[in-house]
């Protein structure tokens, strides 16, 4: 058992990988400054402090509850704002982020697991399913903060011997996730089309992504907090490519509506394909995802049923 900090607590991901620590045995405390997380996505038997990532108090909170493993999840992961407002997402996300790791190098902590981005990390890849060892160049500042954070992390580790880990991931969906926001397609296709809206497709739709149900997302960063081999960064995804179009027929089929979309213009920042290779965790780290996108869909479909009654 450990005491574990996970930073986004209150988030979508946060919030589940809180409820699987929780109960696995480990003791958990959150920081979340509620932004984009929500109270009642808070695990009642978490310690919950409301601060910023960027608060110096922090070093209070590692000190007083004796902090040994740090889940840092908090950040600000609208692409379209990272766009519109590059000095608030570097502000949020690397100096947010070098916060926590230097607090969490000055009180020695044994691991820290920071969740990165694949997508947004490698940019328009030429190499589809896309390797750990591809060439990064991020066309977006939020997928440009990302890769900073991970070379930031080697750095911490070649200098004062932090140890951590990045998880790239794919794009993560499920129960909680935020329907109002820029992000999550599915959830807010799913929402929209439960209450017989018409959802918009930016772009003519033929863009891919590789989709990751939460359960299997969060059972990766557990295997990352057991791993003890020399590797540092993993793709977690499905190494599987679905264009929008075909994810939205798969809906409309699930929810059993007739609605045809409205069709915008593409956003800048937004990759044309994206999918990951993922080999490397299924090798190292002894992870594989458990759901195929149908049935993620449907969990999804029926959490978002529920909550709208």
């Amino acid at each position: 058992m450990a005491k574990i900090l996970v930073t986004g607590g209150g988030g979508f991901i946060g919030s589940h990988l809180v409820d699987k620590l929780i109960e696995i045995g480990h003791k958990v405390v959150v920081i979340d400054n509620l932004s984009t997380g929500k109270k009642e996505n808070l695990n009642p038997k978490a310690k919950f402090y409301k601060i910023d990532i960027c608060s110096p108090k922090i070093s209070e909170i590692f000190k007083k509850e004796k902090i040994q493993f740090v889940f840092h999840l908090a950040s600000q992961i609208n692409v379209k704002k990272s766009v519109e407002n590059p000095i608030l997402d570097a502000k949020i996300n690397i100096l947010g982020s070098l916060n926590i790791i230097k607090i969490g190098k000055e009180f020695k902590i044994k691991k820290i697991i920071f969740s990165s981005s694949g997508g947004a990390v490698y940019g328009e890849a030429k190499k589809i399913p896309t390797p750990e060892n591809y060439f990064e160049r991020p066309i977006s500042p939020y997928g440009i903060s990302k890769l900073a954070i991970e070379n930031y992390l080697k750095f911490y580790r070649d200098f004062f011997g932090l140890n951590f880990i990045s998880l790239r991931l794919s794009n993560v969906y499920g129960p909680r996730q935020n329907s109002k926001g820029e992000g999550g397609v599915i959830a807010i296709f799913t929402d929209k089309l439960l209450k017989e809206n018409q959802p918009e497709i930016f772009g003519d739709g033929n863009q891919t992504r590789d989709f990751i149900y939460i359960d299997d997302a969060v059972s990766a960063f557990v295997k990352a907090l057991q791993y003890d081999g020399k590797e540092l960064i993993f793709n977690i995804g499905t190494q599987t490519e679905i264009s929008i179009n075909n994810l939205y027929q798969k809906l409309l089929k699930i929810i059993g509506v007739k609605i045809k979309p409205q069709y915008n213009l593409a956003r800048p920042g937004d990759l044309k394909r994206s999918c990951l290779d993922i080999s490397k965790a299924k090798r190292e780290l002894k992870w594989k995802p458990n759901y195929n996108l149908e049935e993620g869909l449907i969990k999804t479909v029926s959490w978002f049923k529920k909550r709208n009654l």
